[in-house]
């Protein structure tokens, strides 16, 4: 099997899986794959927002339902939802909003509004649309970026005799640096 095959055949589940367990990543990934072709940007912008809303809505019903019991056991978390709580507390539905922007709080936030008292239907709705503009502007970032570096490498073919010679002069200076007397001090003598 080539990889356009398995891109076709497990590309939307691993844009799925790999959102649920980190994100951007493979979300970037999937607009790669999506401008090349082996799957259709918006399939890969609707499966990162199904899992985004997923794994936000079980983390904030896990810090519902066993949020102390939980912390207990994952002191590590403990600081993270500590902190994450009293920002909830302060800031409410923007701390939502922007939740899925906030790299390293990721899980620490939903668990936190899942122990405020924020209500699970405002949390829903908050998450829809947060869960919507991050999935669109993060897959359509690596799709754009894939478009944009494509120009740029095909680009570059005008100016391969340019980019050639001044590889070549860096090369030809290091070769001179290294072997002329009083050179590199790593020179070594061959005699």
């Amino acid at each position: 099997m080539d990889l356009s095959h398995l891109l076709e055949q497990y590309g939307y589940a691993a844009v799925f899986v790999g959102t649920l367990a980190e994100g951007e990543s493979m979300l970037l990934l999937g607009g790669y794959a999506a401008h090349r072709g082996y799957l259709e940007l918006p399939w890969v912008i609707a499966t990162a927002f199904i899992a985004a809303v997923a794994g936000d809505q079980t983390y904030f019903h896990l810090g519902r339902r066993y949020g102390p019991r939980l912390l207990a056991r994952q002191p590590r978390l403990n600081a993270k939802v500590t902190a994450a709580v009293r920002m909830v507390e302060r800031r409410g539905a923007w701390v939502v909003l922007v939740m899925r922007f906030m790299w390293g709080l990721r899980t620490a936030l939903p668990l936190a509004v899942g122990m405020s008292a924020m209500s699970a239907r405002r949390f829903l709705a908050l998450d829809l649309i947060a869960a919507a503009v991050w999935s669109t502007v993060i897959a359509c970032l690596g799709f754009g970026a894939m478009r944009v570096l494509t120009r740029w490498i095909d680009d570059l073919h005008r100016h391969e005799h340019w980019i050639v010679g001044i590889l070549l002069l860096i090369a030809l200076g290091v070769i001179v640096r290294r072997w002329r007397p009083g050179g590199s001090a790593k020179r070594r003598n061959f005699t």
